[in-house]
């Protein structure tokens, strides 16, 4: 028996950050990052809030770390808030999120309800009970999963994010794509997953290169973010896999943006989950690549087999980084990553413990881990 449920109340399009009107008489924090804490995105929500005390926390950075959750917890242990709101990109999201669950298990009975306004289109994280954080010892990202991390209100209001630079647009759209494929070949994949990841994955391939092109395309930016949030509800109940599992790795070590590293890794993940190499081009049983083809189907690609289709695949996703401007490798991004191939077990290890590896649709051994690192590295 399989269970499919979405827990988030969402309000998406122009204007739907005037949900916020509704709220009277609330003590508020709001979670975000310094850029968003000095920017006309805060004022616009401050805006809707004139009736409701309001504090915002604006420590939040890239790849939230412990010390900064903790003091976060330190805070609202100190104050009483009735909502928390995470006002940002997916760091700002999960840092909220991690937040809100540490200080309730404090206090447990605390009831502290929790709004989420992406201002990417990316992570989908406003809809879903995961929160990644970063440990700076050790240089590594650890993907915390409860039912308790769902947002109570998601607000999609496209608005927000017109004014994204081209390189986090690139960067994030990437990563909606990578959970839209990854949430398809999941092994916990559904039909009720799968209508979500489709449509996540068509919106992606018909707005991308749009918004990228033209930041002020309303409608462009409004489907991104749409798909952001589908592509989020589809993984939240399907999972992920190798993908997030090798990028939560590299990208903790080497700094790098979480849909950088994605974009740079599925191609990869793709060849090796469908061992396209191996296969004839009469091979057309294997539902890993029936699943990749009808994916290059959506996106209008020849897929007269399944290999065909999946390689077509591979071959457009590439095509598509190259004209948002990510590279196909670190060393096109200018990082030595020879250290990975050094540590090939260690890689290993922590790659077989991250959640997201569960869920992908092929095991996975050590040699299979060096050999993407080698098409990683470049």
């Amino acid at each position: 028996m399989k269970r499919f449920n979405i827990e988030t109340a969402i309000y998406f399009g122009e204007g739907s950050l005037e949900k916020l009107r509704e709220l009277d008489n609330k003590k508020i924090l709001i979670v975000c990052d310094k850029f968003i804490g000095t920017s006309d995105i805060l004022k616009k929500v401050l805006d809707k809030l004139e009736k409701c005390k309001v504090l915002v926390f604006d420590e939040i950075v890239p790849d939230p770390t412990i010390k900064i959750v903790a003091k976060g917890v330190q805070l609202l242990k100190r104050e009483k808030f009735d909502l928390i709101i995470a006002l940002g990109g997916g760091s700002s999201i999960d840092g909220a999120k991690a937040i809100r669950e540490y200080y309730k298990r404090i206090d447990e009975n605390v009831e502290i309800d929790f709004y989420a306004i992406p201002t990417t289109s990316g992570t989908g994280s406003e809809v879903t009970e995961y929160s990644v954080i970063t440990n700076e010892k050790e240089s590594l990202k650890y993907a915390l999963t409860n039912e308790d991390l769902l947002p109570t209100i998601a607000i999609l209001d496209p608005e927000l994010v017109k004014s994204v630079p081209k390189s986090i647009t690139a960067d994030t759209g990437m990563d909606v794509l990578t959970h839209a494929i990854e949430a398809y070949v999941s092994k916990e994949a559904s039909d009720f997953t799968d209508a979500l990841a489709e449509k996540a994955f068509e919106l992606v391939v018909k707005n991308l290169e749009k918004v990228y092109e033209n930041g002020n395309d309303i409608y462009a930016r409004e489907k991104m973010h749409n798909a952001s949030c589908l592509a989020g509800i589809a993984f939240n109940a399907a999972g992920l896999g190798l993908t997030h599992s090798l990028a939560h790795m590299i990208g903790g070590r080497f700094h790098i943006p979480h849909g950088k590293i994605n974009a740079i890794i599925l191609p990869y993940v793709i060849k090796f989950n469908s061992d396209i190499d191996r296969k004839s081009y009469l091979d057309s049983e294997n539902e890993i690549l029936k699943r990749y083809q009808k994916l290059g189907k959506i996106a209008g690609l020849n897929g007269i087999n399944p290999v065909i289709g999946t390689s077509n695949l591979i071959n457009y996703i590439q095509k598509l980084q190259k004209s948002v401007g990510i590279p196909k490798n670190l060393k096109e991004l200018k990082i030595d990553g020879s250290s990975l191939l050094q540590d090939v077990e260690v890689v290993y290890e922590i790659v077989m413990k991250d959640i997201c590896t569960k869920t992908n649709p092929k095991e996975i051994k050590k040699e299979d881990i060096k050999t993407l690192l080698k098409d990683i590295v470049g």
